[in-house]
């Protein structure tokens, strides 16, 4: 699994750095060992069903995946991932419901936004076009972030502002563009139009890039962004594609 394009340093990068132990997992549809921050555990339920563990914190048994959403799909009807879990979990008799897919990514977009309320709250996040242009350029910026529906106008302009700032002009530094539009963003954020973020703490971007490089990779958002971008500047604001809106539709 890549960090997506654009990103800043993931926290295991960082931890590598640093000298750190990473632990790892390997991914049963693949077989390929990674950094476990970068996976997603599937928890075996007291009820022999098969569940999301986004956050890694369930008990029991469980075991992790290291693809995107249409591989583990097709793994799954396959057969491929079943028989994988069999290996992991040393158990047989379990459940996988149909919709896993669906589930994992309602699950790492909640956490995603969970994640940015709570640096909200905390101080940490700032928003609107102004707020996010000044604290640009004065170099307090750790990471740019864009509601889905934003204009392309407007994340360059911030862009911009953020190179400056960190001097780095020349380096194609961009700010990120989330898998949700500002109507979600605002709902979750409890903002009126939140369009433009930024993360002014170093370790709070490192908390929000943990949950959203697994959503963007799951959701194959990080590979396709730029033509969902595309599509959705012509349209009218909020008309833009929805999937992964309403896969958190029902969490606020």
């Amino acid at each position: 699994m890549r960090t997506p394009r654009n990103d800043q340093l993931s926290q295991t990068d960082r931890a590598k750095a640093r000298g750190n132990h990473v632990p790892e997992r390997r991914c049963v549809v693949t077989g390929e060992v990674f950094p476990a921050e970068r996976l997603v555990r599937l928890a075996l339920g007291p009820d022999g069903a098969i569940a999301p563990d986004v956050h890694g914190k369930a008990p029991g048994r469980g075991a992790w995946i290291g693809v995107d959403r249409a591989t583990l799909e097709a793994a799954q009807a396959r057969g491929k991932l079943r028989s994988g879990l069999a290996r992991a979990l040393h158990e047989s008799g379990f459940a996988i419901p149909d919709d896993l897919g669906e589930r994992i990514e309602a699950q790492l977009a909640r956490a995603t936004l969970d994640r940015l309320g709570l640096e909200s709250r905390a101080g940490m996040l700032i928003s609107g076009n102004d707020k996010v242009e000044q604290a640009a350029r004065r170099g307090q910026v750790r990471l740019l972030l864009h509601a889905s529906d934003a204009g392309e106008d407007g994340r360059k302009k911030l862009a911009q502002a953020w190179r400056v700032g960190e001097d780095a002009e020349g380096s194609g530094r961009e700010g990120l563009v989330l898998p949700v539009d500002r109507g979600t963003l605002s709902v979750a954020l409890g903002r009126e139009n939140a369009v433009h973020l930024a993360i002014v703490d170093a370790r709070a971007a490192d908390r929000v890039l943990a949950h959203l490089s697994r959503w963007q990779f799951f959701t194959g958002w990080s590979r396709d962004a730029a033509n969902r971008v595309s599509d959705t500047d012509s349209r009218a604001p909020g008309t833009g594609d929805t999937s992964a809106a309403s896969a958190v539709s029902g969490a606020f």
